[in-house]
């Protein structure tokens, strides 16, 4: 694959993970998801022009992002958990 078809689908998981926050504002799951769907469309475009550019810059970008990603996740299940136990639901 080339740059260019990279960067599209980059840019169609990305969309895809605004169209799931923007649709289903409701769940708190699905919400969580787009964002890392978001976040793994950002990484992937890191990479890409990392190995494009010969740059080591993006690769590092690409670990500090997936640290943050899965804190992100801890944190959102803990609280996905502790709302749970306290509404019965996960809906707002």
């Amino acid at each position: 694959m080339n740059l260019q078809e990279m960067i599209y689908v980059t840019c169609f998981l990305f969309f895809t993970g605004i169209s799931g926050i923007v649709l289903n504002r409701n769940n708190l799951l699905i919400v969580l998801m787009s964002i890392e769907v978001m976040l793994l469309a950002v990484n992937l475009n890191f990479m890409v022009f990392s190995v494009q550019f010969d740059d080591m810059v993006g690769q590092i970008c690409v670990l500090f992002v997936l640290a943050i990603a899965a804190t992100e996740s801890a944190i959102g299940l803990a609280i996905i958990c502790t709302y749970n136990t306290v509404k019965d639901n996960i809906q707002f």
